[in-house]
């Protein structure tokens, strides 16, 4: 079975085949660190993870890099504003966006290059360029690509390159990084003291800095080699920024620059683009001070396929906490059949019921990380031991092969738990469980109502049985 993915570039599936060996080269887009990662970002990031983890599950090695963007118009902003280093000033935010990427559980890459520790690969890059008669010097030291001398510009994006040169597409206008020329986008960016204040590098053309376009090239380029199988990011990186990087890194290197460039949809909060002045705007950490775990919204960003747009709801956040309850009820099921040390029955429906959720599950993802349908094998999976459980069908090791495939699939999840639930609850939470019972017996719903918020913010919740009220700890 093999995985096979779209190609933005060509519109169509293909196979994931490694350019060499068994080892696929990616580079995917990382965070510009002038503040907190928002979720729009992270729902990329989870899809990328998703990505990376697929890849190994098809039993392929893989390199991946992902960038930080510490030297933009951004955070010089943000630097000169708080009087510090630009050093100072993007370290808060890339030590939380690690941060993050712990409490989501994406898995750490290989390489997380910084866009300033390549400054002199990026001018070895335009010095290449200029000889090459495809980049051009301006008169305030600036330089420009020439996108006119690249007979391929356009082939991600699809955008014709007379639509560009007549001004006919208003996409070209809405990247900060190329408001000088209409057609042409810059590689190097003359210095301007009242915007740059302190910041700046020495080149052949005067003080300046990098273009954001150009500092990816340069570090997929030289962190994976001058061809790599997968470039990934947000759709809103399409045009300008990757048709960018296909230009200047192929003018450079006269060789096709990624084999496919995948593209993960947008993130919407209730239906409207997530934005400050609508007060819909949250980073990982203001859903967290809600109280809920990176776990619930990685489930959430992860439950939708990456080419389909995600629309965020607290009460879709809340529904995944119910799911991952019944994934955790089901785990812990499992365990103590396990530990019960049953004969096994001999009977194959569970082998079938394995082998057949196995199946599924990988074919799911090898079409295009159809991650819908891996979920609703997985789902299935539940569903059918669950019922033979309850005949009392499933042997000790049974229930331990169903573990071992479960663990397999949350390789490539990531949202699974196998912890152990603790069966001790707290005498007094407890007590208050059963002083909540008679106060809604007696319909003093006040005191019902401190109890249960009392209950929850211990770390445990009220859940309603055929045998009356009972505790459980929260995910």
């Amino acid at each position: 079975m093999q995985l096979k993915v779209f190609n933005t570039e060509t519109r169509q599936k293909q196979p994931v085949t490694p350019l060499v060996g068994n080892h696929i080269k990616m580079y995917t887009c990382g965070p510009t660190v002038y503040n907190y990662a928002h979720i729009g970002n992270f729902r990329t990031y989870v899809f990328e993870d998703l990505l990376r983890r697929t890849i190994k599950f098809f039993g392929m090695q893989i390199t991946q890099v992902m960038n930080l963007t510490d030297v933009d118009d951004k955070t010089i902003k943000g630097a000169i504003a708080n009087n510090v280093t630009l050093d100072e000033f993007t370290k808060t935010f890339k030590d939380a966006f690690f941060e993050d990427l712990k409490e989501l559980n994406i898995e750490p890459v290989e390489h997380y290059p910084a866009a300033t520790d390549y400054i002199k690969e990026m001018i070895v890059m335009i010095e290449k360029l200029l000889v090459d008669g495809v980049a051009y010097k301006a008169a305030d030291g600036s330089v420009y690509f020439a996108i006119n001398k690249f007979p391929r510009y356009g082939c991600l994006s699809h955008i014709h390159l007379d639509e560009l040169q007549t001004g006919a597409s208003n996409r070209i206008n809405s990247d900060e990084y190329e408001k000088d020329n209409v057609a042409d986008f810059v590689l190097w960016k003359a210095y301007d003291e009242t915007r740059d204040g302190k910041i700046f590098w020495e080149s052949p053309y005067g003080k300046g800095r990098p273009g954001w376009h150009l500092e990816c090239s340069a570090m997929a380029m030289n962190i994976l080699g001058e061809e790599i199988d997968i470039h990934v990011g947000g759709i809103d990186n399409m045009f300008p920024h990757h048709e960018n990087e296909i230009a200047q890194s192929e003018a450079y290197s006269h060789k096709r620059f990624s084999n496919i460039w995948m593209h993960s949809e947008h993130l919407v909060v209730d239906g409207k683009k997530m934005s400050k002045s609508l007060g819909n705007f949250y980073s990982l950490r203001d859903l967290i001070n809600k109280g809920y775990t990176g776990r619930q919204v990685r489930y959430m960003l992860l439950q939708t396929h990456y080419k389909t747009q995600v629309n965020f709801t607290f009460t879709g956040l809340d529904a995944v906490n119910q799911t991952l309850r019944r994934l955790d009820d089901f785990i812990y099921r499992l365990k103590q059949i396990e530990d019960q040390k049953t004969e096994n029955n001999n009977d194959s429906s569970l082998k079938k019921i394995i082998d057949e959720a196995k199946f599924k599950f990988k074919t799911s993802l090898a079409d295009d990380l159809n991650i819908s349908s891996a979920l609703a094998s997985l789902f299935d999976l539940v569903r059918e031991v669950n019922s033979l459980c309850d005949k009392q069908e499933v042997s000790s090791q049974e229930a331990s092969s169903v573990i071992e495939l479960l663990k397999e699939f949350d390789n490539v999840l990531g949202v699974l738990s196998f912890k152990a639930q603790e069966e001790a609850i707290p005498n007094e939470l407890q007590e208050a469980l059963e002083r909540r019972i008679q106060a809604r017996k007696d319909k003093d719903f006040k005191l019902s109502d401190e109890l249960r918020d009392q209950i929850i913010k211990s770390g445990y919740f009220i859940e309603d049985t055929v045998h009356g009220p009972k505790l459980k700890k929260g995910i």
